[in-house]
C-alpha cells in the first residue's frame, strides 16, 4: 500500500465523517464536487511552493562539486 493510497483514503473518510455529522447531509455528487475542489487547491498549493523552490535555485544555484 503506498502514501498516496493511505491519504487518499483518510480524505474519503473523514469526507464521509464530516457529512455523516451534519444536520442535513450532502449528496454523492456534492461530496465528489468539495473533494475535487480541495484536490485542486492542494494542487495549487503543490506548483506553487515549486514555483518558489525553482526561483531560489536560479539565484542561489548549487556549488560546484556538490552532490546537490
Amino acid at each position: 500500500m503506498t502514501v498516496a493510497e493511505i491519504e487518499d483514503w483518510r480524505e474519503r473518510f473523514l469526507l464521509g465523517a464530516e457529512n455523516a455529522l451534519r444536520a442535513r447531509p450532502k449528496d454523492e455528487e456534492a461530496l465528489k464536487d468539495e473533494q475535487i475542489k480541495k484536490l485542486k487547491q492542494k494542487i495549487g498549493d503543490m506548483v506553487m511552493d515549486m514555483d518558489i523552490m525553482r526561483e531560489a535555485i536560479k539565484r542561489h544555484p548549487p556549488m560546484p562539486g556538490t552532490s546537490e
